[in-house]
């Protein structure tokens, strides 16, 4: 069991600041997700958190201890990395066990921890086979059954998932929600780009961008309640539509007219909205619905991409305008290069001025 508190951490290169202001409170038995663009620092905070970053400004306490000089093997923290790094000569058992021979422990602690581990992530039968008779998976596996056996404080996952291919990560990730499902009083900290992963995975999100936290929150949170326009397009694939307008009404809804020339309306409440200002509208693709009344978009279809289950209609782009998403349920092929005018439920039409959500004003 542990609580982790970061306050006001900082991380600089010589003057190069790449991390500021990360205020953070973990409990004891969540699984938070570090997720951001690829160099927002998402990897380097968590190997703060490990110790093999110095942490230049702040706090980092784990259940009250302070932890900034405290070498990473005293912090009571296991890492699984990106790379499997098992040693090629040893079977899965040996790999298991080796940090507890080196650390001396008698053979039947040993012995429980790895049976533990093994039982844990479905490895008995393969205890006595070389890291080459695996799979990726089964590898990976390996790699977390050497943080269990330590039984840490706090479990750290870096990529864990990047290196397999796309039916093996799903497959890893389940096993991931067992373990903490197994492991309820366990603290873990998760790092990926995936945003999959850290939807399913997440106790709650963190989400990084430009040296510092964006937002923070569960998945469901950060999906309907985006607090600003980064997060909105970065949480939910494809991206949330964002168009430019003016709020021309206000009352029980808020109405926008659009620059496309549609209008949207908003259950965005009323005090948050001032008659004239510029406002994007952002709505999800998935939220666009085929309108016969007032649409909020129209335009011909230039691309569609059938998944099965749903049909991505790609919008032809005027002038400097982004591009149109929408994610309509079924197949829908027969509309590539058609005018098809969409709306959608006002509650489902979020609304952000100067990139910070209208809700939070």
């Amino acid at each position: 069991m542990a609580e982790l508190k970061l306050k006001n951490v900082e991380k600089a290169y010589g003057e190069v600041k790449v991390l500021s202001n990360i205020n953070l409170d973990i409990k004891t038995g969540e699984l938070i997700v570090f997720v951001g663009p690829s160099g927002c620092g998402k990897s380097t905070l968590l190997r703060m958190i490990a110790g093999l970053e110095k942490i230049t400004g702040g706090d980092f306490t784990i259940d009250g201890e302070r932890m900034n000089e405290v070498p990473p093997a005293q912090r009571g923290i296991a890492m699984v990395f990106q790379s499997y790094a098992l040693y090629p000569h040893m079977t899965v058992r040996d790999n298991m066990s080796f940090a507890l021979k080196i650390a001396k422990k008698s053979q039947a602690e040993i012995d429980a921890a790895v049976a533990k581990a093994a039982k844990i992530l479905q490895l008995e039968p393969y205890l006595d086979r070389l890291p080459k008779a695996l799979s990726g998976g089964q590898r990976q596996r390996v790699a977390i059954g050497r943080s269990i056996v330590r039984d840490p404080k706090v479990y750290l996952f870096d990529e864990p998932l990047s290196n397999l291919d796309a039916a093996l990560r799903v497959a890893t990730r389940l096993e991931i929600a067992q373990l903490k499902e197994s492991m309820p009083n366990s603290t873990m900290i998760y790092v990926t780009h995936d945003q999959v992963e850290a939807m399913t995975l997440a106790s709650r999100i963190v989400v990084l961008a430009g040296g510092g936290i964006s937002q923070v929150g569960t998945p469901l949170e950060l999906y309907e309640r985006p607090q600003n326009e980064f997060v909105a397009q970065f949480i939910g694939s494809p991206a949330m539509n964002l168009m430019a307008g003016e709020v021309i009404a206000t009352g029980a809804q808020t109405t926008v007219k659009l620059a496309n020339g549609g209008t949207a309306v908003s259950h965005v409440p009323t005090q948050t909205a001032d008659m004239g200002l510029k406002v994007n509208i952002g709505v999800r693709p998935e939220d666009l619905v085929a309108t016969a009344g007032a649409p909020i978009f129209k335009g011909e279809v230039e691309i569609t991409e059938a998944l099965g289950e749903v049909t991505l209609l790609y919008f032809k782009r005027h002038g400097a305008d982004a591009q149109v998403v929408a994610k309509l349920p079924g197949i829908h092929n027969d509309v590539r290069r058609t005018t098809v005018a969409l709306g959608a439920d006002p509650s489902k039409v979020h609304l952000f001025a100067n990139g910070l959500s209208l809700l939070y004003r």
